[in-house]
């Protein structure tokens, strides 16, 4: 749908909004740019793409004509006819709808206000409230809240799941919890109202047709077509704004109203964007649209109350992109913004972005020559040689992790007969995910996951519950086909490594793995200085598998939840509705330096791999002989075999930590903007002499250090000495080590840290075989302080 997006695979967000749309962007200078939120695709059979292909056959309308003067706020210019028309029949079916509601008992529903915890982490007390049906909006109880609460609210969530427009009446009986502007689904709901706001100044300026304005990670954004092939300028934007300063303060309502398809394709005939998503993304039964200002659009919400609650809004920039991320598509305008309910969060925001451009990994990537990327083979990283040091250190902390935590390192082929795939279920809902290759009249895949193969390596032979809890680690090259659009330097590519891990193990095992889990998060978080949060997402609407199955899957992952908790893990968030089909899940969101959320690490019951690869142990129980014939056979109804006694499924257990290790890398770049860690540096030490005289004992201590495998360099060149000190400090060399006739003489070395001042002018003289010892400490004890 257009108007707002749900997150990517990786990094989940606020259930805001629309059904999402593939999306290559090009800059200004029409090379391909990146969006990292915008990285959903359609999903289509072949009977939606041939309808899909009908729909956008025809040409961009054009807009129609204007009738009438304009007496909008959009300024002296005139609205096309259009959005007359569509606003006009908009505003006859919300008097139908809302006088179909007055018709409506309006019964007294019990409503409960959980109004979460004070500032101390204590739970407030929860506020009943009269209410009824059909009449009674959560924007009303504002009024019983303290102010502290009130004042940040953007939106409402009804029985911990849905979220609910502030000002739409409540129908049931139901818990009502306030979102605050400061919490990530707050933000995606104001920023996604944003985006509504300045789809109405597009609209008003250029008359264009409007295609899709979801709320991205810093902001928003909305793609539009404008007449003749128009491109948007940067003399535009002034303008956009002031229109959007007006609709401000003329406190433009949202109002939502659901509508039929058949009213759909009349409202949104004109565009054959619209018509895209009405024909292909929506269900039978319609969907909800919102009207604010002039703009009306197909949008599933929810929304803020009114424009005056945004008091600071800027675009950003503009680009180009393709529709659906086809580069065979149209091209359209996007233009990007951001908006805040205070000015003074605007200005911190501006900062915000200095000091991120600042960390970017692709720009320290290149000056530390870590990685590049190259168009022969996109979405694919080239690592160099100190990029390549930083890999090997993450791995090797992991295996030390797997040896002492009892995984077993694994190796599974790269490509599978797709036969495989369709038996896990991959094939129907993931192939256009992957890579798919003809080889002798078969078609086969590159492996996007790693689980497949691993159930394969399970069922191999007969296993035993002695064996159990069996936890398999492979470090296997995964490849997954993402948009072009979608690609962003490290964070998302196309070829890529994981700390991919799978756990068969009994029902009786699962809360102690997954309290194992969690104690490997503490162990490689702690290590880089990360916070984390969990939220444990329950059985959703759509699932397989028994009930019972799910809730005792669902109460040992709280049991271990709760366990973190009063051991000091602090509290964790409750998502429920929002698990896997396959099984309850804990998703685990790390905050880098400059606070922002990330997500790396997922733990997920599945229950679903191993009754489709028929996967079994003996359990240890003495099974009794069967009076009659064997039923150890498939069941009647085709489903997965039956199971005798004495044998039991595994439950399986998806699980990363660091997740894609480039990925992980780009985290880490900007984390730390680019002064890594002793241990995991890929430049350590400088040797720089002060003379000619001393080069052979430089050359000594080089092979010293290196003999304790550590990352040394030396500076001969013809350099004067400041300027090589200078040039390792821009390299980001954790010590240099400046060495003359005394530090020869004594069999010492003159120590400067990259993170200490007061040793850049003259470094500390310390005994050789001192340093030595100090610094293979720093490196064994993989310490975040740079200091000996």
């Amino acid at each position: 749908m257009p108007s707002g997006t749900s997150s990517d695979k990786s990094e989940p967000q606020a259930n805001v909004t629309e059904l999402p749309v593939r999306s290559e962007v090009k800059d200004s200078e029409g090379a391909q740019r990146v969006d990292p939120n915008d990285s959903q695709k359609v999903k289509t059979n072949k009977s939606q793409k041939k309808k899909s292909s009908s729909a956008l056959e025809s040409p961009p309308m054009s807009a129609p004509k204007s009738k009438g003067p304009d007496t909008s706020s959009a300024g002296s210019s005139r609205l096309p006819d259009f959005v007359a028309e569509r606003n006009d029949l908009f505003s006859e079916l919300k008097r139908k709808h809302d006088a179909e509601v007055l018709t409506k008992d309006h019964p007294v529903i019990q409503v409960v206000l959980d109004l979460g915890f004070d500032k101390n982490g204590s739970p407030r007390p929860e506020m009943p409230v009269a209410a009824k049906a059909w009449e009674s909006t959560p924007g009303s109880f504002l009024k019983h809240v303290d102010k502290e609460i009130s004042s940040d609210v953007v939106v409402a969530k009804v029985d911990g799941k849905e979220l609910w427009d502030l000002d739409r009446p409540l129908e049931r009986d139901c818990r009502v919890s306030y979102i605050p502007f400061s919490s990530p689904e707050g933000r995606n709901v104001f920023w996604h109202s944003s985006a509504h706001v300045l789809g109405e100044a597009a609209e008003c300026h250029y008359g264009c047709l409007l295609s899709h304005g979801p709320p991205v990670e810093q902001g928003f954004f909305y793609d539009m077509a404008i007449e003749g092939g128009q491109v948007v300028k940067e003399s535009d934007w002034s303008p956009l704004e002031s229109k959007a300063s007006k609709f401000f303060k003329e406190k433009q309502p949202f109002d939502r109203l659901h509508v039929s398809i058949p009213d759909l394709k009349k409202m949104f005939g004109y565009s054959k964007y619209k018509m895209y998503y009405i024909e292909n993304l929506l269900p039978p039964e319609g969907s909800t649209v919102y009207r604010c200002g002039t703009l009306v659009d197909l949008c599933l919400g929810p929304h803020i109350q009114n424009t005056s609650k945004i008091k600071a809004f800027q675009i950003m920039k503009n680009s180009s992109c393709y529709f659906r991320g086809d580069k065979d598509d149209d091209s359209l305008q996007r233009i990007y913004g951001v908006a805040f309910p205070d000015k003074k969060q605007m200005t911190e925001h501006k900062k915000f972005l200095e000091e991120a451009a600042k960390r970017d990994h692709r720009r320290i990537g290149i000056e530390q020559e870590l990685f590049f990327f190259n168009d022969v083979s996109p979405g694919s990283t080239f690592l160099l040689p100190h990029g390549t040091r930083i890999f090997n250190a993450l791995q090797k902390l992991l295996r030390s992790e797997y040896q002492k935590r009892g995984y077993s390192e694994v190796q599974s082929p790269n490509m599978y007969d797709s036969d495989l795939w369709k038996r896990s279920g991959h094939w129907q809902h993931y192939s256009e995910d992957m890579f798919v290759l003809d080889v002798e009249k078969k078609k086969w895949a590159l492996k996007p996951m790693n689980c497949p193969g691993h159930c394969i390596m399970f069922g191999h032979r007969e296993r035993s519950y002695r064996e159990l809890p069996l936890r398999m680690a492979d470090f296997g090259v995964l490849h997954r086909n993402e948009a072009s659009g979608a690609l962003n330097g490290m964070t998302r590519v196309r070829k890529f490594q994981q700390d991919d891990t799978h756990i068969f193990c009994t029902q009786d095992q699962i809360t102690e793995e997954i309290e194992g889990l969690f104690d490997f998060l503490k162990c490689i978080y702690g290590l880089f200085g990360f916070p984390f949060r969990l939220k444990l997402s329950t059985r959703p609407d759509k699932f397989l598998g028994d009930i019972k199955t799910w809730d005792v899957a669902e109460s040992k992952l709280k049991d271990a939840l709760n366990s973190f908790t009063a051991s000091g893990g602090g509290q964790w968030e409750l998502n429920e509705g929002d698990g896997a089909f396959y099984g309850p899940k804990i998703d685990i969101t790390i905050s880098d330096a400059l606070r922002r959320d990330w997500q790396c690490a997922t733990i997920q019951l599945d229950f679903q791999l191993p009754q489709n690869f028929e996967l079994e142990y003996m359990t240890g129980e003495i099974a009794a002989k069967p009076k009659g014939p064997a039923t150890d056979e498939a069941a009647t109804d085709g489903s997965a075999k039956v199971l005798g006694p004495g044998r039991a499924r595994p439950v399986m257990v998806h699980r990363a930590i660091v997740g894609s290790f480039e990925r992980f890398m780009a985290i880490l770049t900007e984390h730390f903007a680019g002064k890594w860690p002793f241990w995991i540096s890929p430049r350590q030490i400088l040797i720089i002499p002060v003379m000619p005289a001393v080069n052979d004992y430089v050359e000594e201590v080089q092979r010293l250090f290196k003999a304790q495998k550590m990352y040394v360099d030396i500076d001969l060149s013809g350099n004067t000495m400041p300027k090589k000190i200078r040039t390792g400090q821009l390299q980001q060399y954790n010590f240099i080590f400046v060495v003359g006739a005394q530090e020869k003489a004594s069999r010492s070395v003159n120590i400067r840290n990259r993170d200490d001042q007061e040793t850049q002018a003259k470094g500390e003289l310390v005994p050789l075989d001192e340093a030595i010892g100090k610094l293979k400490a720093l490196k064994k004890e993989r310490r975040l302080v740079n200091a000996i």
